[in-house]
């Protein structure tokens, strides 16, 4: 008996030790399969939100085409609906018209795992991939699990056309 006394008092057991380097590599795994969330979402958008103001694009479009650097015209102020917004998927970041004439920008870029926003619609900006929700006027969190806003992104209007700063 005292050497069964002898092992419990020596350390842990194989099995406890095998089992615990089992766990920390599932949890390695795991945490690594968390950010592809929002690549495998990128078909669930497809008639997941309805409501009179789902304007999204996730091809980026707008009157400035493919280019939307910094100066370059993003979308027409006629593409922003009023009360909505759309996603510009290409220069990550959305444009919302909360009243009339009144034109802000936020990043496209979820802020609880970095998944893109996809779609604008009754007055909040959507991720898909674990429901967050933020207001078209300032960005903050309408609903989570999201805790922090949407960061603003700043942009001129001139005229016709709204250009990223």
């Amino acid at each position: 008996m005292t050497s069964a006394s002898h092992q419990l008092a020596s350390g842990p057991a194989r099995r406890t030790v095998v089992a615990a380097a089992g766990a920390a590599g599932l949890a390695v795994a795991l945490t690594a399969c968390g950010g592809s969330d929002g690549a495998s979402d990128s078909s669930a958008d497809s008639g997941a939100s309805s409501g009179s103001q789902d304007n999204n694009d996730a091809s980026g479009g707008g009157s400035g085409g493919g280019d939307n650097a910094a100066g370059a015209a993003l979308a027409a102020v006629a593409d922003i609906p009023e009360g909505g917004g759309k996603v510009f998927a290409d220069s990550k970041v959305v444009v919302t018209q909360p009243t009339a004439g009144e034109f802000k920008a936020f990043s496209a870029t979820c802020t609880h795992q970095g998944c893109a926003v996809k779609s604008v619609a009754d007055g909040v900006i959507n991720c898909p991939c674990h429901n967050s929700n933020f207001s078209i006027t300032d960005g903050s969190v309408q609903g989570g699990p999201a805790t922090k806003p949407l960061p603003s992104v700043e942009i001129t209007v001139s005229g016709d056309s709204i250009r990223l700063v």
